[in-house]
């Protein structure tokens, strides 16, 4: 793609062109920060102070991903015997993931496996050398940026750097994230504990990821002293963890979480964004009825990463969306599915008022919708709007805590259809586990008369 340039760049027309394609990147003006940087393209082969600020552009630069991937590739393939340049590179890797999608598969791009296996192929011969620590950094970001691919090796390299720079704080909060994203919270308190005890002054990430951590552990006490420590009005709550008085936020829920998975089965599978109830900065209970078959559902409850992946707007209202990251109470609650027919939008919805014990109607074809990836990230989607569609027959589930006997739960919704005239509800599966089998087989047919016009 880019020719060989002759003549070398002098470390001044270096920094200039490195200003320039930051302004150019600051203003989303791709073809520009390609113009810029193309003389450094040229020459990085053999000079590596131009590498170095091609690399610098990757991490300073909010690139695309497919961009900065084209300006650490060649890089990777000129310098695969320099030590500290790949280091470097391996290092820039968590820029060229998208680490806010943290259930994402593993990238297909070669380059990520072609330098963690690179780095690995230096590890023994470094060891006990001044370059050891360096390697370990780029080593260890980028086995983890590989999801569970790598898993051993990026463990390895953690622990190493703990054990050659013991004081640097970083280095326990990097061991500490590692294990958050694995579900291995409690050695995740642990490191994070250590790193801040090395700090003279608190740093939010370290108190984020302990408090994340603890929470996963089902520590409340730690996960409450974090929690106040950094101002949030919290108590001791349900499921023995802190519980405070949070807004409703979304979720994107995975089949598979990355802290679930394994290298054979590193994938996210399903995966379904849904509101929960909040009960601290990091845990609350899913309260949307899932139409996909995750293994998580209404009434579970979870642990959700402290960074926002985007925002889903509702008319004048911001709805932060967290990724899931683990699972921490399955409550077992019991789901019917059902086909209805109502007058007017929301007739259906509405029928939860009569309900208590945490018995839900959830109507999916008025809540649920698929949207493109670009549409899901844009803050400025106005998805109250989007979800507004008015429809008369109506598909979902309506679920009930375990404890509550079927035939008690169809007494009560057939009280509160009756008292509705204009709607009806067809729930064979719940008839049919009332015992009432004669019920359950006319409803079945007109289920399915009905499920036709959706």
């Amino acid at each position: 793609m880019f020719k060989f340039l002759r003549h070398e760049l002098s470390s001044s027309k270096i920094d200039s062109i490195k200003e320039r394609a930051l302004e150019a990147a600051k203003g989303n003006d791709v073809d520009a920060l390609w113009a810029h940087i193309k003389p450094l393209m040229q020459v990085q082969g053999r000079q590596e102070s131009a590498a170095s600020s091609l690399i610098e552009i990757v991490r300073e630069a909010e690139l695309s991903i497919e961009v900065g991937i084209e300006i650490l590739t060649p890089i990777s393939e000129s310098y695969s015997e320099n030590i500290g340049v790949l280091s470097k590179v391996g290092e820039s890797l968590e820029h060229v993931r998208d680490i806010d999608m943290l259930n994402a598969a593993p990238s297909e791009d070669d380059l990520f496996l072609n330098v963690v296996d690179k780095l690995a192929s230096f590890s023994e011969g470094v060891k006990g050398t001044d370059e050891e620590e360096q390697l370990l950094e780029g080593l260890s970001t980028a086995a983890r940026m590989v999801s569970r691919q790598r898993d051993d090796l990026a463990e390895q390299s953690y622990k190493r750097l703990v054990e050659i720079a013991p004081d640097n704080a970083a280095h326990h909060y990097n061991l500490g994230l590692f294990y958050k994203t694995r579900g291995r919270f409690k050695e995740g308190v642990i490191a994070n504990q250590k790193a801040l005890s090395l700090v003279d002054e608190s740093v939010e990430s370290y108190e984020w990821n302990l408090g994340i951590c603890a929470t996963g552990a089902g520590d409340g006490e730690v996960a409450l002293e974090v929690w106040e420590r950094i101002g949030q009005k919290i108590k001791p709550g349900r499921f023995n963890l802190p519980e405070g008085g949070y807004p409703q936020c979304k979720v994107r829920l995975a089949e598979r979480p990355l802290s679930e998975r394994s290298s054979e089965d590193d994938d996210p599978g399903l995966e379904e964004t849904i509101w929960i109830e909040r009960l601290s900065p990091s845990h609350g209970i899913i309260r949307s009825v899932l139409y996909q078959d995750l293994g998580v559902d209404y009434g579970d409850v979870i642990l959700m990463d402290g960074a926002p992946i985007t925002y889903h707007t509702y008319g004048e209202r911001e709805v932060p969306v967290f990724p899931h990251l683990a699972t921490l109470k399955r409550r077992n609650y019991q789901f019917f599915d059902f086909i209805g027919t109502q007058e007017a939008g929301g007739e259906i919805a509405e029928l939860n008022r009569g309900f208590e014990d945490d018995i839900v109607i959830y109507p999916h074809t008025e809540n649920y919708r698929t949207l493109c990836a670009t549409c899901w990230r844009d803050p400025n989607t106005d998805h109250e709007h989007h979800e507004a569609e008015e429809k008369h027959i109506i598909s979902g589930k309506i679920t009930a805590p375990k404890g509550i006997p079927e035939s008690e739960l169809l007494d009560k919704l057939d009280a509160l259809v009756n008292a509705q005239s204009s709607c009806k509800l067809l729930v064979p599966s719940l008839s049919r586990a009332a015992g009432q089998t004669e019920r359950a087989e006319i409803e079945s047919r007109r289920y399915g008369m009905l499920s036709d016009q959706i």
